[in-house]
């Protein structure tokens, strides 16, 4: 075997490795036996290369059917339906005897039918026609200068280079997975499961009063100048399967992306993520609201980016499966009721501008950096000030409900009817809920008169609304009204029969009426 020939194998593996992307997959004890394969595209074909000079055509059929044979193993071992193979003979003189026909048509593998072996023979006395088959398949070019001889030791160093190369490209994209462990995922994934035992112990997980104290995002209370509830939620979960989902999630996304970017970055982006959810939830979303979900989806945002600066890398560690697990946690957000979509759309977009603004470990892209940073701060600001600006006009009636019922739960009557009484004026048709809660905080404050008349509207919207109905009875009562009082218990009990509050006051009252002689 000529050196020649040796140095082309080595330099054209080397091209494949190099400039189309192509990984050894598989390298003969002999050194003389090479397969390669483009993990990254699915359909592209695994190259197989020999250095070996082919006498007869007969040894070039049988090392055919011999390579369709380990390609059908090969197709088995990385899943693939149908796999063509490019087989590429390197040899200093072509078989003496006819060999093109063998060359002329691909061979099919019977196992199956599944494995297909396009072959080239590349020989010294010309290249240029073997060089374009490879391009017309590749469908990229594929060429560079040949001499006429090479020493033995080109050929050697050009071996080592390639191998080399291999090899420092393995290494390099392995370094990329572990630029950090994951200690911080871990610590998150304990300080949450932490703080729903205390929620537990403390109230309930699921109790709006226990969420609200210890520190979800409720958006009156941002209102009044609470900010940091755009971080504390990140820290709660509103029942266990929440927290489950949640810490399964960060578990997968959180520890991959602390791997890759490193420990304090990773950091950054899982509270930027997390607060610019919370941003969006307070934009859009009047309820409620806790749990890392915008967060893990600013991992996923921060996976999205590592993506646009190595699709290769992503696309074959992660790919498409990762797409579709975004889009489908997506899409059942969007098809629930409850699910709090404006943040995790807030955290995934956060996850990604927080991963620009750093960028990868011991890489640097200034002024990519500056404009993700300069993206990242208007979008902040501009959202708050939005948010803000939009809220001093006027409080969604929503909002202001929660409020309410939340200052009723801790008995504070007085503020709960300040709010109320807030909505009533500046809402044209206040709610059933609204009308109802402020005659509650009115009976509270023995404000009767004033109960009454908000009672009478609520039945005016909703005249089967059986506490309405009861209580507008007991005021009544209180005010010796007893046929009006009776009436309107009455309704209530008829209403729901199975309450009994309800029947014994209409047993009181008829009681009352018959040792009177009061006449209905």
């Amino acid at each position: 075997m000529n050196t020649r020939e040796s140095y082309i194998f080595w330099r054209l593996a080397y091209s494949f490795i190099s400039d189309h992307g192509y990984r050894i997959i598989q390298l003969f004890e002999n050194q003389k036996e090479l397969w390669l394969e483009k993990l990254e595209n699915k359909k592209a074909p695994i190259i197989r290369m020999l250095l070996h000079d082919l006498d007869w055509s007969n040894a070039m059929q049988r090392d055919i059917e011999f390579t369709a044979s380990n390609g059908e193993r090969v197709r088995k071992q990385i899943g693939r339906n149908e796999l063509k193979v490019i087989n590429i003979y390197i040899s200093q003189f072509p078989p003496v005897d006819e060999y093109e026909y063998r060359l002329a048509k691909p061979f099919i593998n019977p196992d199956g039918n599944k494995t297909e072996v396009n072959s080239i023979l590349l020989t010294s006395e010309d290249y240029e026609p073997g060089f374009q088959r490879l391009t017309d398949w590749l469908k990229s070019e594929l060429t560079f200068p040949i001499n006429d001889e090479y020493s033995v030791e080109e050929a050697e160093n050009q071996k080592k280079a390639t191998l080399e190369y291999a090899m420092e490209k393995v290494k390099s994209e392995k370094a990329i997975f572990t630029n950090g462990k994951p200690l911080f995922t871990y610590l998150l994934m304990l300080i949450q499961v932490a703080m729903f035992f205390w929620l537990e112990t403390h109230g309930g997980s699921t109790n709006t009063s226990t969420l609200i104290k210890y520190g979800a995002k409720f958006n009156p209370y941002i209102y009044n100048g609470e900010w940091w509830r755009f971080l504390t939620p990140i820290f709660l979960h509103i029942g266990f399967a929440h927290l489950a989902m949640n810490t399964i999630s960060l578990y997968f996304l959180g520890t991959m992306v602390e791997r890759i970017f490193g420990n304090i970055r990773f950091l950054f982006i899982y509270f930027f993520a997390g607060i610019l959810g919370f941003i969006g939830s307070f934009l859009f979303v009047d309820n409620i609201s806790a749990g890392a979900s915008g967060a893990i989806f600013g991992c996923a945002g921060a996976l999205l980016y590592f993506g646009l600066m190595n699709p290769k890398l992503f696309s074959r560690t992660l790919g498409p499966a990762f797409i579709v697990i975004i889009l489908i946690n997506l899409f059942f957000g969007f098809s629930r009721n409850g699910i709090d979509n404006a943040g995790h759309i807030g955290g995934l977009i956060g996850g990604f501008l927080a991963a620009g603004m750093l960028h990868l470990p011991k890489q640097k892209k200034p002024l990519v950096q500056m404009a993700f940073l300069i993206l990242s701060l208007s979008l902040v600001w501009g959202s708050l000030s939005y948010g803000f600006s939009h809220s001093a006009k006027s409080m969604d009636e929503n909002s202001m409900l929660l409020l309410a019922q939340e200052n009723i739960k801790q008995e504070n009557y007085q503020q709960a009817y300040n709010e109320l009484k807030k909505v009533e004026e500046k809402s044209d048709h206040p709610s059933t809920q609204i009308y109802f809660l402020l005659s509650f905080t009115e009976i509270k404050q023995n404000m009767l008169d004033d109960a009454r008349i908000h009672l009478h509207k609520v039945l005016q919207l909703d005249p089967d609304f059986p506490e309405a109905n009861y209580n507008l009875a007991l005021i009544y009562l209180e005010q010796n009204d007893f046929v009006q009082a009776k009436k309107y218990a009455e309704k209530a009990a008829e209403l729901n029969p199975n309450k009994k509050e309800y029947t014994n006051l209409v047993h009181e009252i008829n009681q009352y009426l018959q040792s009177s002689g009061v006449r209905e």
